[in-house]
């Protein structure tokens, strides 16, 4: 659901670790529980750390082990159509050479037997 989640939330109805709200709502057949104090785990370090909802403050949107910035804007998957490929500027070996190959004559051309053997 997020692509870019920085911490995974432990839920307090069920103790276990979601990156988001939907992500426990498909895993789980409970509403999530509402709390004031919530438990993080950063992605980065890997530590868990707890914050209150109530104060909740600027200098609250970092990992207090590693001050990585957990709070930024969410990037969803989006669907698109498209070319599966690496890009064809860096390795065209997909793409077909549609230029002309000029005509090599060889000894085993059936046209001219006769001009070739004596």
């Amino acid at each position: 659901h997020i692509l870019n989640a920085q911490v995974s939330i432990r839920a307090p109805c069920c103790k276990k670790w979601f990156d988001c709200p939907e992500c426990h709502a498909e895993a789980t057949d409970h509403e999530l529980r509402k709390t004031n104090e919530m438990i993080f785990l950063c992605k980065k370090c890997k530590k868990a750390f707890r914050k209150d909802v109530n104060d909740y403050e600027d200098e609250d949107e970092f990992c207090p082990h590693c001050d990585n910035h957990y709070v930024v804007e969410a990037k969803t998957p989006v669907a698109a159509l498209g070319v599966e490929g690496d890009d064809a500027r860096m390795d065209s070996r997909m793409l077909k050479d549609e230029r002309a190959k000029p005509q090599v004559s060889s000894v085993f051309d059936k046209d001219d037997y006769d001009g070739r053997l004596g």
